[in-house]
């Protein structure tokens, strides 16, 4: 069985060295920079993918392997139906199994209140020709019996919605990428971009220049400090969400479910991946302090879903020591840390067992094989930016994915290298743009689904 998540330690696949020259350079070997790497190959473009690490090392392999179209952003949602889509056209074009089954996402509500939160968000998935349905507890009883037996006040279900196992899908994705003419270089960190004239004329990585005309920053939590050091600012931050991989197990839905403090899915190994839903932590660093107010209305909504730490270990993204200045010639902060992987909250996902247990005491002692933790890039609207940079001619953004990347991974990927293109991303993105942060919009919350 492959081992889980991707870290420093799993081997080397994509050894490079980069070419001299290319079209595009594409930072970051997440879900969302193999995906637009693989579309921009597609479009006929030459692409370099530089990762500082490993392929999916980071939060593309430690998510929850969720490919959902519920309980999105009205104006994530058609990007998500068309990756639905894609996510099985895909896994038909590679020799891996990725473990993609149509085994749907069920919320469940405790009371009247959730019940109506799902209900304010179903026109949207009725309007994309989404299968949503809200199931009263009379519905829930018929359709999910052993879900029914908790109590629960009804639910919220997507039969189309799928899993698949995230550190052989990505992986996978990029195999596809490779083969279809992407570059992919592993272990080699973008240190800057060139710019000549204020426009990107090459970017400088640990293993030379590359000469391009187009840059991409798909680097998740790592995105918001190469920007800053180009004069481009994000209140991107990144918490902690630790995730856990059980032993087999009986659980009472094929496919993934949430309820008030857990969230699960089914493996194909017969095991479950279990979290704390609605919850994660947060180490406080000079660009939390910088982007407090414009996490007002979050912290609002939502004050106990995030536990505060002090700081981040050394080397992190938003670490008090982390350099914020260097030049192309000089080892980066990207180079300290190939992979982050940071420590695992135990504790809470021993609670996280304990709540499965006993709102469903018939799946008996739940029991980990492993435990590990990602680091999500989040922004404070709870949608990420996809947008090119006005300032910066030639610089396009694809980050702050806030834990819903994985999933619509291949309909980001195909938009953003539309974007590169200047094709018709098919989609509206005004809410994805760069500057709401900047021209007085409030920040208006995605749903809290």
């Amino acid at each position: 069985m492959t081992p889980f998540p991707i870290s420093e330690a799993s081997p080397v696949a994509f050894a490079g060295p980069p070419p001299r020259e290319t079209d595009v350079v594409v930072l970051g070997g997440g879900v969302i920079g193999v995906c637009t790497a693989l579309f921009l190959a597609r479009k006929g473009r030459r692409v370099v993918l530089c990762e500082k690490g490993r392929i999916a090392g980071e939060q593309s392999s430690r998510n929850w392997g969720w490919i959902r179209q519920q309980g999105r952003d009205p104006f994530e949602l058609p990007i998500m139906v068309e990756a639905n889509a894609l996510w099985t056209e895909l896994a038909s074009q590679t020799n891996v199994d990725i473990g993609l089954v149509r085994s749907g996402v069920t919320y469940l509500a405790q009371d009247a209140s959730g019940m109506a939160d799902y209900a304010a968000w179903l026109p949207h998935a009725q309007a994309q020709g989404v299968d949503s349905v809200l199931l009263d507890k009379r519905d829930l009883a018929r359709r999910f019996p052993e879900l029914a037996k908790a109590g629960f006040a009804g639910a919220l279900t997507t039969p189309s919605d799928m899993r698949a196992e995230p550190w052989v899908a990505v992986p996978a994705l990029a195999g596809i990428a490779v083969r279809e003419g992407a570059v992919l270089v592993e272990n080699c960190a973008v240190r800057t971009l060139d710019l000549v004239g204020g426009r990107v004329a090459g970017v400088y990585t640990e293993a030379g220049r590359i000469a391009c005309s187009d840059v991409v920053v798909a680097g998740g939590a790592w995105s918001s400090l190469f920007l800053r050091a180009h004069g481009v600012s994000i209140p991107q931050l990144s918490v902690r969400a630790s995730v856990g991989a059980t032993e087999p197990v009986a659980l009472p839905h094929a496919g993934a479910a949430a309820g008030k403090g857990f969230a699960f899915r089914t493996r194909a190994d017969g095991g479950a991946s279990l979290a704390a839903g609605g919850y994660h932590e947060f180490f406080v660093g000079p660009d939390a302090l910088r982007a407090l107010p414009k996490y007002g209305p979050y912290l609002k909504d939502n004050p106990f879903g995030t536990r505060l730490l002090p700081g981040a270990p050394k080397g992190y993204p938003d670490a008090w020591g982390t350099k914020r200045h260097w030049a192309g010639d000089e080892v980066s902060p990207f180079e300290a840390i190939r992979v982050l992987n940071p420590k695992p909250n135990s504790r809470r996902l021993q609670r996280v067992a304990r709540d499965v247990e006993r709102v469903f005491p018939e799946v008996g002692p739940i029991r980990y094989r492993s435990i590990w933790a990602g680091m999500i890039d989040v922004l404070p609207d709870v949608v990420p930016v996809i947008d090119r940079v006005a300032s910066v001619p030639g610089l396009t953004i694809g980050t702050g994915m806030c834990g819903h990347g994985f999933g619509i991974g291949p309909g980001m990927g195909r938009v953003l290298a539309d974007l590169v293109c200047g094709d018709d991303p098919k989609h509206d993105l005004n809410r994805f743009r760069l500057s709401r942060f900047t021209d007085g919009s409030p920040m208006e919350l995605g749903p809290a689904l």
